[in-house]
């Protein structure tokens, strides 16, 4: 790949003469060629998935702005690190020197990266036939209603805080290969993500082909975490490559490649202010979110789901103001619970706040604006509806979890030890909704084996081992029979990928519904059996049975003898799911230097049903170590000219497993009345509430001396600077 050095630049000519005359050249790529082979821009649609209860409509009227990516530039770069030219060669040193005399004709362009600079009335225009940058601008809420509670409040607290942009720096940098094969006009792509079926169609798309001649196969990738579910340019490039040239054609990112051209997360630039009695009961928040989405509008869903459910656990009529702003950054796009971290640490930094300033005790204050269990199902400020949730009960579990009561005297043996020990408290409400359609084929062989095919792909979340769960649950079979069949377009038909903790819901109904419908047929079979009528008979443990005797016959058996038995189960379904929990923290902080050591983190979350309680915790443990490391140390640095600065390891921290300490996690189970089984998803709990309560924590250690808030990331110099502007 060449990659732009520029964050904005006209491209006025490419020349590829010398590169393409290279000993070892196949190809070189460029804009022209792609304009003239007809490719199509990247099909991104920034509100598809979005939840169905809000959508953030424009106040004016007017549509979203759409500004899809094409996977070479064409006119102008408008990051750094958009690709320019792809050069193909026999060998990656043949193509790394080809792509050294690829002479590119750049005329610089102002640039713009930071999102209150790219909405000022004289931000240069990424697009020059567009004036402004403004993609999105939704007023919702009540907002007469929010502007007479705070002319009656006795107390407002108000926040302006950044969260910062972060990028998910997999384990694997990501790949692509595709091969093209002439004999009937197919291209097959291998290329990690989040699922096969969305891929085949966009990549069809771009190509100007039928979907049925594009094959799709993802095998297991090192880590996602939202960021990878996205098309990416690449996973074009190769496959167009690959019919140019006749011959497969495979990249690999460079970790410096990943940093400055994956999507990235979060970057919103938040305001809020709380409106309180002298109770203590809170009469409103006004809000407004500005969501710095990059130079190409991949998505708007953090923007979206974020203020859908910026009121948290909490009775509190409220008004926001969402905008979404393009930039001369990577696009950014949904990564580990997109846009609700943003705003659960928000409002509970707002809390804490007016607890400190008003005298009010933190749990009480929270306790006391608690949405109820008997007001359950709920529908919030922003017509959300709760489905159901016991939030108090909860709130009482994480305090005797995290031994809230004891903390004073933990509090005096790190000042024994010259340390300042603070506490934070956390709770969340999450929103998930995801690709509506799943499906499952399960299919009962005549060799014993239970084959599950499904639109679902794993990157580490262990569908394996619960999905298998399920089967033998229902089925009445080993675990160890049932094969998984994913992530091929070859088998799976339909089927949204692994997002927005939709993977157990949507599995666990389409499994259960072929489940319940191979039962169905095999009864049939094993009356034919035993020589009973159907309505005799009981399935139990794999077997069916007539009632009263000890005449019955295996599931497998049957398929043994009559050969496999299947079952197919669909869902369409845009109903939400809302989990919820609490999170504390402990934190030690040495004043002298300001470095801060998380020392203990309990967790409790709710799921609906656990299925397999050990993979849940294990998602909770993840997620809690992304959201120290954006607490903590995460930040991806623009300078004003839209270079990176932080492309590498030296420059960007991520946690190690020294930096966390051994995390206290707990489950509850409040059946979702909005799931047919009962069931929320488990995935993002961890990191939901994790900026706040990290944060909160801080800030409560250094409270006596006058520290009232920390920017994340709290690094040890900003948290000193703090210090040494407090007692200034």
């Amino acid at each position: 790949m060449l990659r732009s050095p520029h964050a904005h630049a006209r491209i006025v000519g490419i020349d590829a003469t010398r590169a393409r005359a290279l000993p070892g050249v196949l190809a070189v790529l460029t804009g022209a060629e792609l304009v003239a082979d007809g490719l199509r821009p990247i099909p991104h649609i920034p509100t598809a998935m979005s939840p169905p209860d809000i959508k953030l409509p424009n106040s004016d009227g007017t549509p979203h702005r759409v500004v899809r990516q094409p996977v070479l530039a064409i006119d102008a770069a408008r990051h750094v690190g958009e690709a320019v030219a792809f050069v193909v060669a026999e060998t990656l040193a043949v193509a790394h020197d080809a792509a050294e005399l690829v002479e590119v004709d750049y005329q610089p362009l102002t640039a713009v990266s930071d999102s209150a600079d790219a909405v000022s009335p004289d931000a240069p225009a990424l697009w020059s036939d567009q004036p402004g940058n403004i993609a999105v601008d939704s007023e919702v809420g009540a907002r007469e209603a929010v502007a007479a509670a705070f002319a009656r409040a006795t107390h407002i607290v108000r926040l302006d805080s950044l969260i910062q942009r972060v990028t998910g720096v997999p384990m694997e940098p990501r790949a692509a290969l595709a091969a093209y094969d002439a004999t009937d006009g197919t291209t097959t792509l291998y290329a990690g993500g989040g699922g096969v079926v969305r891929p085949r169609r966009e990549l069809a798309m771009i190509l100007g082909i039928e979907p049925e001649r594009v094959r799709v196969i993802a095998e297991d990738t090192g880590g996602n975490f939202g960021t990878r579910n996205f098309f990416y340019p690449e996973f074009a490039l190769v496959a167009w490559a690959a019919r140019r040239v006749g011959r497969p054609v495979k990249w690999t990112a460079t970790r410096q490649e990943s940093f400055v051209s994956d999507y990235q997360g979060r970057d919103l630039r938040a305001h809020g202010a709380l409106a309180l009695d002298a109770e203590g009961n809170f009469l409103a928040l006004d809000a407004s979110g500005l969501s710095n989405v990059g130079a190409y509008t991949a998505s708007f869903i953090p923007l979206t789901k974020g203020t859908q459910v910026m009121t948290s656990l909490y009775r509190l009529p409220a008004a926001a103001r969402a905008r979404a702003v393009m930039s001369n950054t990577p696009p950014t796009a949904p990564y580990r619970s997109a846009g609700r971290p943003e705003t659960m640490f928000m409002i509970e930094r707002l809390i804490d706040l007016a607890a400190r300033r008003h005298g009010f005790d933190r749990v009480a204050l929270r306790r006391r604006n608690l949405v109820p269990l008997s007001a359950m199902p709920y529908t919030n400020a922003f017509g959300v509806t709760y489905d159901s949730g016991d939030y108090a009960g909860t709130l009482e579990r994480i305090l005797q979890l995290s031994d809230w009561n004891g903390f004073a005297a933990r509090r005096a043996a790190s000042a024994v030890r010259g340390l300042r020990r603070g506490i934070g408290l956390g709770g969340y409400v999450e929103s998930q909704s995801g690709a509506p359609q799943e499906r499952a084929e399960v299919t009962v062989l005549s060799d014993g084996i239970v084959e599950v095919v499904i639109g679902t792909l794993s990157a580490g979340q262990g569908h394996a081992t619960s999905f298998a769960q399920l089967i033998a649950e229902w089925l009445g079979i080993d675990a160890t029979r049932v094969r998984m069949v994913a992530g091929d377009t070859k088998r799976v038909q339909a089927g949204g990928g692994s997002h927005s903790g939709r993977s157990m819901r949507m599995a666990a109904t389409t499994i259960h519904q072929a489940s319940g419908i191979i039962i169905e047929r095999a009864t049939t079979l094993a009356a034919e059996a035993l020589e009973a009528d159907p309505a005799d008979l009981a399935f139990a443990d794999g077997r069916f049975t007539v009632k009263g005797t000890d005449r019955s016959v295996s599931l497998l058996a049957l398929a043994a003898r009559h050969g496999p038995i299947a079952g197919t189960g669909e869902v369409d379904s845009r109903v939400g799911a809302y989990p919820y929990g609490w999170h504390v923290c402990e934190v030690e902080v040495d004043a002298e230097t300001g470095a801060v050591r998380i020392a203990s983190y309990c967790a409790i979350d709710d799921v609906g049903r656990a299925v397999n309680p050990p993979i849940l915790h294990g998602q909770t443990h993840g997620g809690i170590a992304q959201g120290a490391g954006q607490a903590l140390m995460e930040r991806c640095v623009y300078d004003a000219q839209g270079q990176m600065l932080s492309a590498s390891f030296m420059d960007y921290a991520l946690p190690r497993a020294l930096d966390l300490p051994s995390f206290v996690t707990a489950i509850s189970e409040v059946p979702s009345t909005s799931h047919p089984l009962g069931l929320r998803g488990g995935g993002e709990g961890g990191i939901t509430p994790a900026l706040g309560v990290i944060v909160n924590a801080i800030v409560d250690a250094l409270g006596d001396l006058g520290v009232e808030h920390i920017e994340m990331p709290a690094t040890p110099e900003r948290v000193w600077r703090a210090i040494d502007a407090a007692r200034a």
